[in-house]
């Protein structure tokens, strides 16, 4: 049998550090952490995509999420995760909507990694093209357009140095162009129940899909009741405790 060896000029310089005991086929082993300069990233969530992703059973029942705790999961341990900057809109028309909606934006707000990043709701009429019958609906603007200005805007100011991209709306590609350009790594994470075969293509990426960590979904749940900084007591809302409970 040959021996290889590495002369001193050719030793590779590792530094181990025990991270955390584990167990693999029921024996203990450590996980080798090498040097790497920590990485700092920010996670950029479509709202509506995540939203509507999470609304279809079984996701519904995780609606109390603690989005910082969600993604801290997803963090390699040479990386920081910088903030969560999260996209939607007020709804209008509905205030038990919009009552359950705020109490989510304001238990996530009590992290100051969470960014919340409102767009805006703008009635719009339709008409029908058989009876020419009005319908009002509502359409929301601005979020597409936030998400990608801040993408673009923290990849040049060197906020960070990995941009995670929580959505499978391919209108996101000039900006992940973009940030490339800026030098920074970009990832995909499809929310349950969503994919895109056009922005998985023309990213030239293999995408994470969030449904297969229901795990850490469970893992990030909010407390039923958590007492804000300025002493107001939140609940959970009680539709959402219903459904979670399975009553």
């Amino acid at each position: 049998m040959t021996n290889f060896a590495l002369s001193n000029k050719d030793s590779i310089p590792l530094r181990w550090k025990k991270l955390r005991p584990a167990l693999s086929n029921g024996g203990l082993f450590f996980i080798m952490k090498q040097n790497y300069p920590t990485q700092r990233v920010i996670v950029y969530v479509d709202g509506f995509n995540f939203y509507y992703g999470i609304k279809k059973k079984p996701w519904n029942k995780y609606y109390w999420l603690d989005i910082v705790k969600l993604f801290e999961q997803f963090m390699l341990p040479h990386q920081e995760l910088v903030a969560v900057k999260y996209f939607s809109a007020r709804p209008l028309g509905d205030p038990d909507k919009s009552l359950r909606q705020n109490a989510f934006f304001q238990a996530n707000l009590e992290n100051r990694k969470f960014k919340l990043i409102l767009g805006k709701y703008l009635k719009k009429r339709l008409e029908c093209f058989k009876c020419h019958n009005i319908i009002n609906t509502y359409e929301e603007k601005e979020s597409d357009v936030n998400l990608a200005t801040q993408i673009v805007a923290d990849a040049y100011q060197d906020n960070c140095d990995i941009v995670i991209i929580v959505s499978a709306d391919s209108d996101m590609i000039p900006a992940i162009d973009l940030a490339r350009e800026a030098g920074k790594k970009v990832f995909i994470y499809f929310p349950p129940n969503h994919k895109s075969s056009n922005l998985r293509i023309l990213a030239g990426m293999r995408p994470t899909w969030l449904e297969r960590y229901e795990g850490r979904f469970k893992n990030a749940m909010l407390p039923d009741r958590i007492t804000l900084k300025n002493g107001f007591e939140l609940r959970i809302p009680e539709p959402w405790r219903i459904v979670r409970d399975g009553k």
